[in-house]
């Protein structure tokens, strides 16, 4: 059966989202694609018609997960940049991979990865950085994002660190240490 090109484009859309979030999950090589198709409700056959290989839909799930947190930081941030960091440092994002922060669940799978899943990465960093940036209270562009850049790096291995130990008061002891360091008005 023909699919219209509405149809293609809105399979292709679901693949992204679910691989997007499985990837988070379970990591670049912790599915398959089976797996993949299937929970984006489709079959394997139809994938070759939206991706050239596995390392391209890794890279553009890559890409879409971290605009996605781009947007959320975007809107929390432009709220209150300390209650953001809270949300972010907390029990809550910790516990939930497959809708958490991208840079965290992906950033090993990435170092792994291919030229075009690292050029993603690093389109996602740049831009979560800028966004950071413009909450930083530096005298000017290079001291704001050299403190973004410290802020980014600070939060995503404080998260990273906090899953990984599978000790519960060693993961908040983690998590605060970082939050109570922030600059004024982040932590």
């Amino acid at each position: 059966m023909k699919v219209t090109r509405a149809q293609a484009e809105e399979n292709r859309e679901r693949i992204l989202d679910s691989a997007a979030r499985l990837f988070r999950e379970r990591g670049f090589d912790g599915i398959g694609l089976n797996d993949l198709m299937q929970a984006a409700g489709l079959t394997r056959g139809g994938f070759y018609g939206h991706f050239e290989s596995k390392d391209d839909l890794a890279a553009q799930a890559s890409r879409r997960a971290l605009q996605a947190n781009r947007e959320q930081w975007k809107q929390q941030t432009d709220r209150s940049l300390s209650a953001w960091v809270k949300a972010y440092l907390s029990d809550a994002h910790r516990d939930h991979l497959g809708a958490g922060c991208g840079l965290v669940a992906l950033a090993g799978d990435a170092a792994r990865g291919g030229p075009a899943v690292q050029a993603a990465f690093a389109e996602g960093v740049q831009s979560l950085a800028a966004t950071l940036q413009a909450q930083m209270p530096g005298a000017d562009g290079a001291e704001q994002r050299g403190q973004a850049l410290a802020m980014l790096s600070s939060l995503v291995g404080a998260l990273l660190l906090s899953r990984a130990v599978g000790d519960e008061a060693l993961s908040r002891e983690l998590r605060e240490a970082v939050r109570e360091r922030l600059p004024a008005g982040a932590g």
